[in-house]
């Protein structure tokens, strides 16, 4: 927010904010640029210790985020991003799951957990709805 002649300016974004987190990297990027393309404005990182910092100093609507990293995990980036910024919205995505790591995902507030491969119409389809339902918008 900037301020010009004392009246404050907003941006205003073109579609829902989107962090994809996955250390993953190829996937990551490949994730980010089809999200882009769809009218979602979108930052990828690396891991949950760099989300974290980001979420610090930028407001985001959903958050895509891989179960397992290196570092602090996609369950633990879960529980602290619910701790900081209840409203935003997360959806867990994970190759190496199982019902269980669904379950504890949701239990600390996931919106969704997808299993990779997880086809982008699916991930596009969540993250909407996960933002019409956050009341961010």
């Amino acid at each position: 927010m900037t301020e010009k002649n004392g009246v404050q300016i907003v941006p205003v974004h073109a579609g829902p904010r989107v962090l994809v987190v996955d250390d993953e990297l190829d996937f990551m990027e490949t994730l980010v640029k089809r999200l882009e393309r769809r009218g979602f404005e979108v930052t990828g990182v690396g891991g949950g210790q760099e989300a974290l910092r980001l979420l610090q100093k930028e407001r985001f609507d959903v958050v895509v985020l891989d179960v397992m990293m290196p570092g602090m995990d996609g369950i633990e980036t879960l529980r602290e991003i619910k701790l900081g910024w209840p409203r935003t919205q997360v959806i867990l995505l994970s190759g190496h799951g199982g019902e269980e790591m669904g379950m504890r995902g949701m239990a600390y507030g996931a919106y969704a957990y997808l299993l990779k491969p997880v086809s982008l119409k699916i991930v596009v389809e969540t993250a909407y709805r996960a933002f019409e339902e956050s009341g961010l918008r």
